[in-house]
């Protein structure tokens, strides 16, 4: 078990790298137009769901989706964004304007308004999570921090989790752990929104 244990950290370790270096060397012109293609799927898919409140999160550097918490609040949603805590868990401040955020660690950024606990994300109508690749079995990649996979169990199931890549991070299978939180559904600059088979899968537990 050991040894699969770190047979499956090194293979994400391995893509993981690959990927960001890809995202690194994609054109910005061409990082813009696949951000809006996916923020205008994104927003469709949520009003399409009836969704009013959106836990998301504030895109950096070559990430897909940016500017994605502008984009929601235009939208009409209530936007939540994640604090990292010193124990790599998530809580959660809404967000109501750019002059919300601030640098965090990490090369983060971060809401500054009043922290409203790690469970405020129960509560949410969606959550919109950041990954480096996504399986089309749910799996998801992530930076490797495990924030999100201490958080998402708490996330009530039938609740759409959904992550934002580019076109060659959508794959048939990313290497995965037993902590690995699966996601419900991806959305991508070519493919829109697509539901994932993890929205029949086992509840997620913490």
């Amino acid at each position: 078990m050991h040894t699969t244990h770190m047979t499956h950290s090194t293979a994400k370790r391995t893509l993981r790298a690959e990927l960001l270096a890809a995202r690194r060397e994609r054109p910005e012109a061409a990082r813009g137009a696949d951000s809006a293609h996916i923020i205008a799927a994104l927003t469709a898919g949520l009003s399409h769901l009836g969704v009013r409140t959106v836990a998301g999160y504030a895109p950096i550097g070559s990430e897909p989706g940016q500017p994605l918490p502008d984009a929601l609040l235009a939208a009409g949603f209530r936007v939540l964004l994640p604090v990292v805590r010193a124990d790599n868990d998530l809580d959660w401040a809404n967000y109501r304007a750019p002059t919300d955020l601030a640098a965090a660690g990490r090369g983060l950024v971060e809401p500054v308004g009043r922290r409203l606990g790690v469970d405020a994300v129960a509560g949410v109508g969606a959550v919109v999570v950041p990954a480096v690749a996504v399986g089309r079995d749910g799996g998801r990649l992530g930076r490797g921090g495990g924030s999100y996979d201490r958080s998402l169990p708490r996330v009530p199931a039938g609740v759409p989790i959904v992550a934002l890549t580019y076109d060659n991070e959508l794959m048939d299978v990313v290497p995965t752990e037993p902590h690995d939180q699966r996601i419900t559904a991806v959305v991508t600059p070519s493919g829109g929104w697509l539901t994932l088979p993890a929205a029949t899968a086992e509840p997620r537990s913490g």
